[in-house]
């Protein structure tokens, strides 16, 4: 008996202990590469509420997730009952970025703790929680884990924490966005920005630095870190846009300091973006006014103008006539630029990536051009017997005055100068009447110059009388054309490869024949020949295209643009320059002769490891587009400085010099010895 008794008594004692042992493991929870267990006093104190919570031990590599979990994973799911207590929602502190191959998650690495308020029940003497607890964690590779915690604690006057847990928890409480009423910023607006971007305006109430966002809506927003630019208190946020979803009327952000975040609740969208509240409209209205102006002087425009001068010089106005010319030329200018602005519009709101220029990415206007301008030139040189009858059109009859200010814009339009870079850039973005606006100034601007010399006649009575010197003018005046055609040539040969020059200058070739049999011969030779010329035109254009396109040349030095080239170099810490240029943009032809394709520039990048990258939109290209969209731009040029490690580039001026470049390395060298000092004294902490 005693024996028997002996054992019964040990395996209660067994039993016990392991019973013991149950209840106790109930209050934690484990997986692979993840320990949780409660954040909790021992005592809770009446009627009083208490931040508790779960804190998660993750090996080091893992992590796991934000409420939003970005491109992949998933938050954990916390399934409470309560007896004796009321509970609150979870409290999630603010995430990091991280990034996994190609793929940005909101999450944490490391340990977390998700917290959330508990109060006792009035007359409650114990607290007893049941959670089921479901959740992932990752490093490249994924394992789920699910697990059921328990946790009950009596309930005095007086509460009483574990220091290290007491610790924990005020560690990530701090962490746990504040109410937007004490955020140092407010939400001004969100907007859809073309098809795939979404931009978000926030207005600083302080001075300081910008903050880190967090969309709370993934099915929106992509995770990605989004394009920051600011404009003096207000911080422009570029964020992707997740395909195929539907647009909510509002969305919520967390915003974070790095130390401290607030949550921001229910920014409604607007469509399309109110641009004016971060940049005023008079002064995009201004910068388009002023661009529009500077487009005289590029030498696109130029063999236009002189047109249209030498006919007001030797046409024999008056005062009346020569105010309806400038009106009509006007007309002609704005009419067009309003209409190509339009068609812009419309065809980016339904879907397509085109940019400002985009009718000299068609090889079939480009040959047209080709064709008009040596046209036009072998009139002015009196080639054929209707040569002054072309210049008389286009100089002197209302008609014609009317299509010179419709030619002026068709060629102009591809020649982005100063201020039209950020006006164009804006006018996607606004409300149509607002963006058109800013279209209807640009051709003021182009058309001012004229409209005030037929209006002045103190101006006009410094023009040179009518006479002799009017044939040599008219002379002289063709090679400008003659030069746009060699320019619109080489454009041609960029776009169609190696056939392009033999079907430009076959087309010219035959053009010029048929027109000069036109004039010397009648009868059967003449119906010959106005059969070449009509057959010879649709012939040609129908030539375009069949070859197989060819990528584009590209200068020793530089790499064809890449997306994945950039976010490459960007995760080496290394610096990128990208050139966007196009061949028959004139300015870009310009810059690369005197600056980026120099000797000297490309020994200056290549000592500073720079990756060079050329974005070639001579053709249409979706992939440029939307990157020229992402920086808030639709024309060209645009010259893209992204610093060693920099994710957000520093956009140059439209027209380098040398010194801008040498400029960039004299600015990072001083950058980085900041960035030394800096951590320095992080270091000897």
């Amino acid at each position: 008996m005693l024996k028997i008794k002996s054992v019964l008594i040990i395996v209660i004692g067994i039993l016990a202990f392991g019973c013991g042992s149950c209840i106790y493991a109930q209050e934690q929870a484990s997986g692979e590469h993840v320990r949780i267990r409660w954040l909790a006093p021992s005592i809770f104190e009446e009627k009083v509420s208490e931040k508790i919570g779960f804190y998660f031990e993750v090996d080091p590599g893992w992590h796991v997730y934000w409420q939003n979990s970005g491109d992949s994973g998933a938050p954990p799911r916390f399934d409470i009952d309560a007896e004796g207590a009321s509970l609150g929602k979870i409290e999630w502190p603010f995430p990091t970025r991280l990034r996994v191959e190609h793929l940005t998650n909101l999450g944490y690495k490391g340990n977390v703790a998700y917290l959330f308020d508990l109060k006792p029940k009035p007359g409650a003497q114990e607290v007893s929680l049941k959670a089921d607890l479901e959740w992932l964690v990752c490093k490249i590779e994924c394992i789920p884990g699910r697990g059921t915690m328990t946790l009950s604690r009596p309930v005095e006057k007086q509460s009483k924490w574990a220091l290290e847990d007491l610790e924990v928890r005020n560690q990530f409480a701090e962490r746990v966005p504040l109410p937007q009423e004490s955020s140092p910023w407010r939400l001004d607006s969100v907007a859809l920005q073309g098809k795939d971007r979404i931009r978000l305006l926030v207005e600083a109430r302080t001075q300081g630095r910008a903050p880190q966002v967090f969309p709370l809506n993934g099915k929106v927003f992509s995770p990605a870190k989004p394009i920051m630019e600011r404009d003096g208190d207000t911080f422009v946020y570029i964020f992707k846009r997740q395909t195929d979803v539907k647009i909510p009327a509002a969305a919520s952000f967390v915003l974070s300091d790095g130390h401290r975040a607030w949550e921001l609740d229910e920014v409604a969208f607007s469509s399309p973006l109110p641009a004016a509240k971060w940049r005023p409209l008079w002064l995009i209205i201004l910068a388009a006014f002023a661009g529009g102006v500077i487009l005289n002087l590029m030498p696109c425009v130029f063999p236009v103008l002189s047109i249209k001068l030498f006919g007001l010089i030797g046409g024999g106005y008056s005062s009346g006539s020569r105010l309806r010319e400038g009106l009509l030329y006007s007309a002609g200018v704005v009419l067009t630029f309003t209409a190509l602005g339009l068609l812009l519009l419309v065809l980016r709101a339904g879907g397509s990536s085109i940019g400002w220029g985009f009718q000299l990415q068609s090889p079939s206007v480009v040959l047209a051009l080709i064709v008009l301008f040596w046209v036009m030139a072998m009139s002015f040189h009196g080639v054929f017997e209707f040569g002054h009858y072309l210049v008389r059109v286009a100089g002197l009859s209302q008609g014609g005055t009317f299509a010179t200010g419709v030619l002026a814009v068709f060629v102009a339009a591809p020649c982005t100068g100063p201020f039209m870079g950020v006006a164009l850039g804006t006018a996607t973005v606004l409300p149509p009447l607002e963006a058109m606006l800013i279209f209807v100034c640009m051709g003021i601007g182009l058309a001012a110059p004229f409209l005030i010399l037929c209006v002045s006649p103190a101006l006009m009575n410094r023009l040179p009388s009518p006479g002799p010197w009017m044939d040599k003018l008219r002379q002289l005046l063709a090679f400008p054309l003659y030069a746009t055609v060699i320019w619109l040539l080489w454009v041609f040969g960029r776009m169609e490869g190696e056939t392009g020059w033999l079907l430009g200058t076959s087309m010219v070739l035959l053009v010029t024949f048929a027109l000069l049999m036109i004039r010397n011969y009648s009868g059967i030779v003449r119906l010959i020949s106005w059969g070449i010329l009509i057959i010879s035109l649709p012939v040609g254009f129908m030539l375009l295209g069949k070859e197989e396109q060819k990528s584009l040349p590209i200068t020793m030095g530089w790499k064809k643009y890449d997306p994945q080239l950039l976010k490459q170099a960007q995760q080496e810490k290394r610096s990128v320059f990208v050139d966007y240029t196009a061949a028959w943009c004139v300015t870009c032809q310009v810059n690369k002769k005197r600056v980026l394709d120099k000797e000297k520039t490309l020994k200056v990048f290549q000592e500073n490891g720079v990756l060079l990258l050329r974005a070639d939109w001579t053709r249409e290209d979706p992939v440029i587009t939307e990157s020229l969209a992402a920086l808030g731009r639709n024309s060209i040029p645009v010259y893209a400085w992204y610093p060693a490690g920099a994710k957000r580039p520093q956009i140059l001026p439209q027209i380098l010099q040398e010194y801008m470049i040498i400029d960039l390395f004299d600015e990072s060298d001083s950058s980085k010895k900041n960035r030394n000092k800096e951590e320095k004294p992080a270091s000897s902490r």
